[in-house]
This record gives C-alpha cells, structure tokens and sequence, in this order.
C-alpha cells in the first residue's frame, strides 16, 4: 500500500488451514520481494495473554493500596476502640463491680468490635459493588466506548472478608483490654 503508517495486519485462516501453514506462505511470498520487510507473528491467544499479563501488573499496585487501606482501617478501629473504651471506664467498671470477669468483658469489648467490623465490611462491599457497577456500565462505555461483563470473585471476596472481620475483632479485642483493669473498677468509685 506504500503507507509507511500500517505495521498490523490481521489474517484468518481458512479452515482447513493452520496458522503455520500460512505463515509459511506469507514468508515464502515476501521472501520473493526486492526488499522484504521483517515480519513477526502472533496469535490472538498469545496477544490476550500479553495484554492480561500487563492487565495483572498494572493491578499489582492495586492490590497493595488495598493492604495499605485494611492497615490504615485497622489502625483507625484501634484508635476508635480505644477512645470508646477510656469513654466507658465506668460502665466497665460498674460490670466488673456487679460480677462480670475480665473475661467477659473481653469477650463483650470483641462481640462488639466484630458486629461494628461486619457492619463496616458490608458496608463497604455494597459500595465497592455500587462503584463496579458504574464503572463498568456507565464510565466504561462513555469513556472508552467499551464495555464488559461484571463479574464477582466470589471465592476471593469471601476470605477477604473474613479477613478483615478476623484482624478488626482481634484490634478492637487488643484495644479494649484496658477495659477488664482495675482502674476500671476505681473510675466507678469516683462517682460516689
């Protein structure tokens, strides 16, 4: 075509024809060129496996920014936790002085942490779904004029989750201990 701008050319088999057969042809007909240009081949699978391996780099930074997210939520559910726990010293103080061991107000301080992480992790996968679904049928199609099926990794969703209600029990548990100390008793006494 003499257009120094095409450099793709894109070809289908007949059937009955493999991809090496016509490779073989293409570069026996440009072998007979006074100048033969280089030509490489590829498949269609190959290009997809190349473009999903750039797909999967590229989302590689995504998966730490969502370490990084978790560790930072974590962190604020400890400080919360913590806060909420010196707020009620003297109710804590009032449970342990009507027989709750410091047992059970370890285990009261992480059931409370865990129904607020549940509520939290929930929360958050109804709005991450809410994102994917706008990303996918309405940003997608207007910014790229492409569009693609929404699927959810359940199999991965699911331990994620789990994940994150086990480390916010486990944080709020671990922040709430001061909760069970003797102080907790005293600061009841400093009501009378």
């Amino acid at each position: 075509t003499a257009d120094a701008r095409i450099n793709d050319l894109y070809l289908w088999p007949q059937p009955g024809t493999s991809a090496a057969q016509l490779q073989q042809h293409l570069k026996d007909r440009v072998a007979q060129l006074p100048a033969p240009p280089q030509l490489d081949f590829t498949s269609a699978e190959r290009i997809r496996a190349l473009s999903l391996q750039a797909f999967d780099r590229s989302f590689a930074v995504t998966n730490w920014l969502q370490a990084v997210a978790i560790g930072i939520g974590l962190f604020g559910v400890a400080a919360s936790f913590s806060a909420q726990v010196l707020a009620r010293r003297k109710e804590f103080g009032l449970l342990a002085h009507v027989g709750f061991t410091r047992r059970q107000l370890h285990r009261l301080v992480a059931l409370e942490g865990a129904v607020w992480t549940a509520l939290g992790a929930i929360t958050g996968l109804l709005l991450g779904l809410c994102i994917s679904v706008v990303l996918v049928h309405v940003v997608n199609p207007q910014s790229f004029n492409w569009t693609m099926d929404l699927a959810l990794p359940w199999p991965r969703i699911a331990p994620l989750l789990l994940a994150v209600l086990a480390a916010g029990t486990v944080t709020t548990w671990l922040a709430g201990r001061a909760a069970a100390s003797g102080q907790a008793v005293m600061a009841v006494k400093e009501d009378w």
